[in-house]
């Protein structure tokens, strides 16, 4: 029975962290194997973490709980919490609980909010207005370029920018609102011990001092498929509304514009050419009712009633990569600009249209590309960015 008694009981060990004696209860629940959210949840409906280590046999009367509880808790995994709470005494390292008031509001209102929450950065802008933006990882030069300039605009006037840290338009979202000197929250999928994709671990250092990142999963998780729809629910429940800028018909970024619709939060998706494969999951969703929006200030125009703390922003332009001053075209590259339009074009026809050799069209072709006048696309396409 001593024994028993022993590993029920969280060993004391030295550190700030482990003086919490609370949240190492909440924390080695979370790493019952077999428990997830959904159980979690279902056992703080009917007590507290720290009443079902103190007395077993609680848990074996709560059969709503599809694990073996009863077994773990004889032997729980103190050095998994011991690991959490060294992690979290790094300096801009938190560990919230839903009990916590650092917890965000509009995540604790969506069904199974994740119990315990990982934090690097500002916990307190958890409860800024956020909107969520959200595409594809492979989209076209100008739904990049586009992504950063909402993600600027909202951010400027009082929004923070939230989105996974995946490369394409989370990255672009991201980095829109830094320029903006806004704040913007990266929920991730793995344990925040790690950044993925790793090429972003200059951009995760941005966030962090301009936000957060936040995780559900526990230092040292790794890269799994199936833990990137979880993270997916964070991003659209911590936010008042969801923004999709490009994605296929077969997308997670569809299925984030769903679970916004689903937690009673606002969709929004910027339309495109129908010719654009990446155009087609905001087609999809607006046809389904998600708002559709042609700049920022729809968004803002929508959420400012709900939220009450948006301000105008002023129109500023944000700066665009590269800064060089822009090519004089001269006339024959004028001409064959006139023959591109925002449908996307083959390179082929564009010969046939400008009656100029297909080595001259090539080669005019990548410089209006490395000017930022046509976007290339799959396929040998291409069309207009939007740049005057």
């Amino acid at each position: 029975m001593t024994l028993q008694t022993e590993g029920r009981t969280p060993p004391q060990k030295s550190g700030k962290a482990s003086r919490n004696k609370g949240l190492a209860y909440w924390l080695a629940l979370l790493h019952a194997p077999g428990l997830g959210s959904r159980g979690y949840n279902r056992l703080l409906k009917e007590t507290s973490p720290q009443q079902v280590f103190e007395n077993p046999g609680l848990a074996n009367k709560l059969g709503s709980v599809r694990c073996d509880l009863g077994s773990y808790i004889r032997n729980p995994d103190w050095d998994a919490v011991e690991t959490d709470q060294q992690w979290a005494e790094a300096a801009g390292h938190h560990i919230i609980t839903l009990e916590d008031p650092l917890y965000p509001a509009l995540l604790a209102e969506i069904d199974d909010p994740p119990p315990v929450l990982f934090v690097v950065g500002d916990p307190a802008c958890l409860a800024l207005p956020q909107l969520a933006m959200v595409g594809s990882r492979n989209p076209s030069a100008s739904g990049r370029q586009t992504a950063r300039d909402f993600a600027f605009h909202l951010a400027r006037s009082g929004l923070a920018v939230t989105s996974g840290l995946a490369i394409g338009v989370d990255c672009a979202s991201h980095e829109g609102a830094l320029e903006a000197n806004g704040i913007t929250i990266a929920v991730t999928g793995t344990g925040l011990d790690r950044v993925y994709p790793a090429r972003h671990h200059e951009l995760a250092h941005r966030i962090r001092d301009n936000g957060a990142l936040i995780s559900e999963f526990p230092p040292g998780t790794p890269v799994l498929p199936g833990n990137f729809p979880r993270r997916n629910c964070i991003i659209s429940g911590l936010s008042a509304g969801t923004l999709v800028v490009e994605a296929a018909l077969k997308s997670g970024s569809l299925i984030t514009a769903r679970l916004a619709s689903e937690q009673g939060r606002e969709v929004f998706a910027i339309p495109g050419s129908i010719h654009n494969p990446l155009a087609r999951g905001c087609h999809q969703l607006i046809r389904q009712g998600a708002k559709l929006v042609e700049s920022s200030e729809d968004i803002i125009e929508e959420l400012s009633p709900l939220l009450g703390t948006l301000i105008p922003d002023t129109g500023e332009t944000p700066p665009r990569k590269p800064d060089s001053a822009p090519r004089q075209l001269d006339d024959e590259y004028l001409q064959l600009l006139g023959n591109i339009g925002f449908d996307p074009i083959h390179a082929d026809q564009l010969i046939e249209r400008s009656g100029l050799p297909p080595e001259t069209v090539s080669s005019m072709l990548l410089l209006l590309e490395l000017e930022g006048y046509v976007s290339s696309l799959s396929g040998g396409r291409f069309c207009l960015t939007g740049k005057n």
